[in-house]
């Protein structure tokens, strides 16, 4: 199955657009060179710049929300798993195996509790451990979207060689016919502060106090009996200065001079496409126990596919900041089956219609693979282990303290 839809900016055509940024080297500063550029042939045989918009990783994440969000509203039935950071991390609260980066055998799941024991030493986190194509029923019965996005375990008992399964579904939005932008940046402070009005440091910190800055080198946090500058940053340990550090701007006061970016300002396109491929000959090769079970099972995998694709478009395509897309007149999504002598059937589905096929899948699952909790409700409920409530907790303080966020 697969469906095409044409989108452009929300503001209407010649609206500019903010792709996803990626890292680049610092010396790297050609316009838009952040962005995922690549030549593309078209169906009219013309060969044009494009963009990418949206990846099938993030296409899948947002599948993935649309679906976490059917089972909140208790409209669907779905193995899900939770862990509840509620009190290690009340912002980051709850976590499931549809918001978890690799899903079940992400390494939240990995390092959290189930009644005491780490989850991957427990039944369910057992169960999964020797699926695979010729028996995928022990992954479907605790995460069939794994099945659908694909999954590694690669984190597992078995490390590298942990159960792997190919993406069945898959979405990507590109942009057709690029032209390079560039955005500017100014601020006048009204308060008229200037870049001599610092130095700016570090204020040492009592007990839970926030990260703040003072113009007091007595008040400040020293490294080597020196105070610390406002904007430095701990990495590897140690104290590192970035540019402009001490400054007033630094702590968001002064003037910031007009500038232009040229590395990620964004693009004018002619259009947005929007792609998605469901992998019928991908499904059949998934087996659970007899031929008829894994009909049904496949049925199930198929109707969630297609319900992940009609709720995520039902949502809509606010991609990131200035990225909101919207349909064409008369080109938004349209799914059709391909048949094996390349004829297809248009698939009309609405979203309460999408829904409802995909219940009536899992309603007609046998005993053994059935999905035993009702919608809402999930399968196992996890907590963090206190190792990785450490971490958290760590790294909240380290941020706080002004470490550099994007370490790893």
């Amino acid at each position: 199955m697969r469906g095409r839809a044409t989108l452009e900016p929300a503001g209407g055509p010649g609206d500019k657009v903010f792709p996803p940024s990626h890292s680049v080297e610092k010396t790297e500063k050609r316009p838009g060179a952040k962005y995922a550029f690549e030549t593309r042939r078209l169906p009219q045989g013309e060969v044009v710049e494009c963009v990418l918009l949206d990846s099938v990783q993030s296409q899948a994440n947002r599948m993935e929300e649309a679906l976490q969000a059917l089972w909140d509203a208790k409209k669907i039935t779905l193995p899900v798993i939770t862990i509840d950071f509620s009190k290690v991390a009340p912002d980051v609260g709850m976590v499931t195996s549809l918001s978890a980066p690799h899903r079940i055998a992400d390494a939240l799941l990995r390092d959290s509790l189930l009644d005491g024991t780490l989850f991957r030493l427990t039944d369910t986190g057992r169960s999964f451990t020797d699926a695979s194509i010729r028996d995928a029923a022990p992954l479907f019965r605790v995460c069939p979207t794994g099945l659908v996005f694909g999954l590694w375990d690669s984190t597992g008992p078995k490390g590298g060689l942990g159960a792997k399964f190919a993406r069945a579904l898959t979405s990507e939005i590109v942009g057709i016919g690029v032209e390079r932008g560039v955005k500017t940046e100014s601020r006048i402070d009204p308060a008229g502060i200037v870049r001599a009005a610092g130095p700016l440091y570090i204020k040492k910190r009592k007990g839970d106090e926030a990260l703040t800055w003072t113009h007091d080198a007595a008040e400040a946090e020293l490294d080597k009996g020196a105070p610390v500058l406002w904007g430095s940053k701990v990495k590897d340990g140690k104290w590192k200065p970035a540019e402009n550090a001490g400054t007033p701007a630094k702590a968001n006061h002064g003037n910031i001079p007009p500038s232009i970016e040229v590395v990620a300002g964004g693009v004018t396109i002619d259009r947005a496409e929007q792609t998605v491929v469901i992998s019928l000959a991908g499904l059949r090769r998934l087996a659970f126990g007899t031929e008829e079970d894994s009909v049904v099972a496949r049925t199930v995998l198929a109707a969630l596919s297609i319900l992940a694709v009609v709720a995520a478009e039902h949502r809509g395509h606010d991609l990131r900041s200035r990225c909101l897309l919207v349909p064409r007149v008369g080109q938004a999504l349209a799914l059709e089956a391909v048949a094996r002598d390349g004829s297809t059937t248009a698939i009309a589905l609405d979203l309460d219609g999408a829904i409802s096929l995909y219940q009536a899948a899992v309603a007609a699952l046998p005993k053994g693979l059935a999905f035993d909790k009702p919608p809402g409700e999930a399968l196992v409920k996890l907590e963090p282990s206190p190792k990785l409530a450490h971490l958290i907790k760590e790294s909240r303080k380290l941020a706080a303290a002004g470490a550099d966020a994007e370490e790893s």
